[in-house]
């Protein structure tokens, strides 16, 4: 008997296009939190290095503060053309490129070693820090927000955490390893650049919070701040520039106070330093999950006042003292971290998921504004004044800008 042979429609069929399976939005909340924690973590590890920059190439102190300055330019540049990207195209449309861009500085890094090349990474790196800092604050707030929109407490902590963390983890792991692991300077970007190809996979797969059907047209940022709470918004972002420019001072001159008055120029030890500065913060941020903003803030202002005296008298004892550099930029992290916390718990309250990623925007701006303009100062200071007079002018206008702002601060939100 013939056996009959029916035609195939296998050939007719449409291929499918294949996809990754997408992940829940409860892994998509920690997928995102990660690649936070990666991409800031890349963002602090060059400043651990800069002394074994200085020693290979020759840089003078000044040199390095231009180095440190073009990150920051880098960083406020892309908060205002690409910060708040994500309220009009989707979250991880903007937050993958900046994570790539992050990838190609680091790779940068590593083929690359000169002042040319160190100039140009550490530009790509504040231009992918400015693109995913306010888009994953923002991406990690939807995922955790209520049937309503509102953000969850947690997710506020999640985001400063992931944010402050990493800040804190990758000097650490840079000096740890530029100073005992042999190759350890090329071996830090080769596993910062591992951890960002991680992030780049898993936010692929990551549920996307902003589907926009119609795509407005394009417009840089406008400083702008949320529609309510101005007030309030307008105490966050004074903060956050406060705050940030002491934690900029140590992440991009630590290392030449302690090569100057402590003689002490370690990478280990500079990365230790920053650490410190941030991981206080991130351990105030942990343990105080239920305070209110207001009073977070209030409570963050005499640690951070404080911490500036106890680093101010560091250099100014004979002999200058180490031990007290490490306790007054773990105390001014303190203040400084409660203070972030709190204030960033404002804006993310105060804005609405159309707008939220713009605000969070400008409030980095003035954040690294913060991390920027001061620390430029202190580095031009620094060709003219000694370390100790400079940290003492330094912190004196710091801290003066602290008790003004005081105030308002402090104020609690109305209802």
């Amino acid at each position: 008997m013939n056996s009959i042979a029916y035609p195939s429609t296998l050939g007719h069929r449409r291929a499918r296009p294949r996809t990754l399976p997408q992940l829940s939005r409860r892994a998509s909340f920690w997928a995102v939190a990660f690649a936070f924690l990666a991409l800031t973590a890349f963002a602090t590890a060059p400043s651990a290095l800069y002394g074994l920059y200085a020693e290979q190439a020759h840089l003078a102190p000044i040199t390095l503060t231009i180095v440190y300055a073009v990150y920051a330019v880098g960083v406020v540049a892309s908060l205002l053309l690409a910060g708040h990207v994500s309220d009009l195209y989707g979250r991880r449309m903007v937050l993958i490129p900046g994570l790539l861009v992050a990838g190609v500085a680091a790779v940068f890094f590593l083929v690359w070693p000169s002042l040319t090349g160190l100039l140009v990474a550490r530009l790509l790196t504040g231009v992918a820090l400015g693109a995913g800092v306010a888009t994953a604050t923002a991406y990690i707030a939807d995922l955790d927000a209520g049937p309503d929109g509102t953000p969850s407490r947690r997710s506020g902590i999640v985001a400063t955490i992931a944010n402050v963390g990493g800040l804190a983890l990758g000097p650490l792991l840079a000096g740890a390893l530029a100073q005992y692991v042999p190759g350890g300077l090329m071996l830090t970007f080769a596993v910062l650049l591992a951890a960002l190809i991680t992030a780049v996979a898993v936010v692929a797969r990551a549920h996307e919070t902003r589907e926009v059907k119609v795509r407005p047209r394009y417009r840089p940022q406008r400083l702008r701040a949320p529609a309510r709470g101005r007030g309030q918004f307008a105490a966050a972002a004074t903060g956050a520039f406060l705050t940030f420019a002491v934690a900029g001072l140590l992440a991009g001159l630590a290392g030449t106070f302690l090569a100057g008055p402590f003689h002490h120029p370690s990478a280990v030890l500079t990365g230790l330093v920053i650490f410190l500065n941030f991981g206080a913060g991130v351990l105030v941020q942990s343990t105080t999950t239920h305070w209110p903003a207001h009073r977070l803030i209030a409570a963050g202002i005499a640690p951070l006042l404080v911490g500036l005296v106890i680093l101010v008298a560091s250099a100014w004892t004979s002999p200058a003292s180490l031990a007290l550099f490490l306790i007054g930029g773990a105390v001014a992290g303190l203040g400084g971290g409660a203070i972030i916390r709190g204030s960033l718990t404002v804006v993310i309250s105060a804005s609405t998921p159309e707008d939220r990623a713009g605000a969070l925007a400008t409030y980095f701006t003035a954040g690294y504004v913060g991390v920027s303009v001061p620390v430029l100062g202190a580095g031009i200071a620094l060709q003219y004044l000694s370390p100790r007079v400079t940290l003492l002018i330094f912190a004196a206008a710091v801290g003066l800008g602290v008790l003004a702002a005081a105030p308002r601060l402090v104020r609690r939100p109305a209802r």
